[in-house]
């Protein structure tokens, strides 16, 4: 059956709020100590500084630029500017790009 959102309620229709000032048994039963809340959670046994880096970094090429928009290490041939001060940015970054997108 539809209702009729529009129409007028009832008494019965409405539940009744308590807003009153002696509401205050939910705020006081918080506990506002951050330690405490911290102290019950427990981190996995992985400790990041001990594993093995599962990637080889490669320093930058002879053919490879650093972009100061995207801060990407781009090829020589997406080079789109590079500015008096010999700051280098991409031609994706100026808005040159040619479409060539994957």
């Amino acid at each position: 059956m539809a209702q009729d959102y529009d129409s007028p309620r009832g008494k019965d229709d409405v539940e009744s709020f308590n807003l009153g000032k002696n509401d205050r048994t939910a705020a006081e039963d918080v506990d506002d100590d951050e330690n405490a809340i911290a102290g019950e959670y427990e981190l996995d046994a992985a400790d990041p500084v001990t594993e093995d880096p599962s990637v080889t970094v490669i320093p930058m090429q002879k053919d490879e630029f650093f972009c100061v928009d995207c801060y990407l290490v781009r090829h020589r041939s997406q080079l789109g500017r590079t500015d008096p001060d010999g700051r280098q940015h991409c031609k994706e970054c100026l808005g040159m790009d040619d479409g060539h997108r994957a």
